[in-house]
């Protein structure tokens, strides 16, 4: 299981850089005008994971297969998106197929690169597409609310339900604040997962800095991080132009640059990995002669259902999931070393699976 992220924005604060750097194409073209992306452009990369690699060199493994995570580049929203300015419409409707939202923010200056609004204040960029976000979602209730009328007044169990939810969500953006900021007890959960509402989606602030400020931040970045801080949500600093650069490099190359520029890690990691904590995701490995690959579930995911990303007869047939603990399968040497020295562990269907778990199923077919 991997998750789809959309990078959204206002135009010109370095979306497609930043996605054709991550996804080391040039599928997304880079124009100094609104709208060079009209339909949503969709990019697959491998999750980065030093782990795998030190587990495939120990099992000596033939193929690496990393887990994978999906961008999708959605066009530039502008004011008045919610009623169908621009490409408001596309825009609205790409974003509800996103697990969770990058929120590109311009932090830089530069004259040679227009603002929509001609000024560079993130803040005031990230309360505009929320902004547009809130009344999308509350026309969008007001149209349920009247849909479910007549099943409401038919005591319909699952609309009394739903009206429930919508009226919640309703009287938060009404005080001002996105669908994110609702209570939901774990009995509504599903039901309101299914509203599909634009601001329930978890956003991770990327703040789009010029190559000067990329390892500090800036200003403007700082005043993104007090936004995210207030708000309980995540930020990420990242200079799409540095990241564009990277790309292009091969391994040795990308570190030397990263160590001059003063960076420990490309952004791609950082923004991975603050997307993995934003969707409560972890990894775990099956490892073998033949492969050692990573997958991806969410935390606190049970064996029987780690098991059912591999396929779903393992989940179904599910019998027992033999467990060695990362460090232990490092620290011993490998899958044999590591079931002498006791520290295979077989377990069943309660078990909570562990970030960086090594694991071969047993299963009925």
């Amino acid at each position: 299981m991997g998750f789809k992220m959309g990078i959204v924005g206002l135009p010109n604060v370095g979306k497609s850089t930043l996605f054709n750097a991550l996804t080391k194409t040039a599928a997304a073209q880079a124009a100094n005008f609104p709208f060079c992306t009209i339909e949503p452009n969709v990019g697959d990369v491998a999750v980065p994971d030093a782990r795998l690699d030190k587990l495939a060199e120990i099992a000596g493994s033939r193929q690496i297969i990393p887990a994978r995570m999906t961008f999708v580049d959605i066009a530039g929203l502008v004011k008045g998106a919610s009623k169908g300015e621009g490409l408001g419409n596309q825009f609205l409707a790409n974003i509800r197929e996103v697990d969770a939202i990058a929120h590109v923010l311009r932090c830089f200056e530069d004259g040679d690169v227009t603002h929509v609004d001609g000024r560079v204040d993130p803040v005031a960029d990230a309360e505009t597409i929320e902004t547009e976000l809130m009344l999308a979602d509350m026309e969008s209730i007001e149209k349920r609310l009247q849909n479910i009328t007549r099943k409401v007044r038919g005591g319909d169990k699952e609309a009394v339900q739903q009206e429930r939810l919508l009226k919640a969500a309703m009287a938060a953006l009404e005080d001002g604040r996105p669908a994110r900021t609702v209570e939901v007890d774990a009995e509504d959960a599903k039901a309101w997962k299914n509203l599909q509402l634009l601001t329930t989606k978890p956003i991770l602030y990327v703040c789009n800095v010029d190559e000067a400020s990329a390892a500090t931040g800036n200003e403007h970045s700082a005043k993104v991080q007090a936004m995210a801080e207030a708000q309980g949500a995540a930020h990420v600093i990242i200079s799409a132009q540095i990241e564009e650069e990277i790309s292009q490099l091969d391994a040795e190359e990308a570190e030397m640059f990263l160590s001059e520029m003063g960076l420990e890690e490309a952004g791609l990691d950082r923004l991975i990995r603050a997307g993995y904590q934003l969707l409560n995701l972890q990894t775990y490995f099956t490892v073998g002669p033949k492969e050692a690959r990573a997958w991806t579930i969410r935390k606190g995911a049970l064996a029987p259902q780690a098991a059912g990303v591999i396929h779903g007869d393992f989940e179904r047939g599910f019998i027992r999931a033999e467990t060695i603990a990362y460090d232990d399968y490092v620290t011993l040497g490998g899958e044999q070393a590591a079931r002498d020295a006791g520290k295979m562990r077989a377990e069943g269907k309660t078990y909570v699976v562990a970030d960086g778990d090594v694991i071969h199923f047993l299963f009925n077919a």
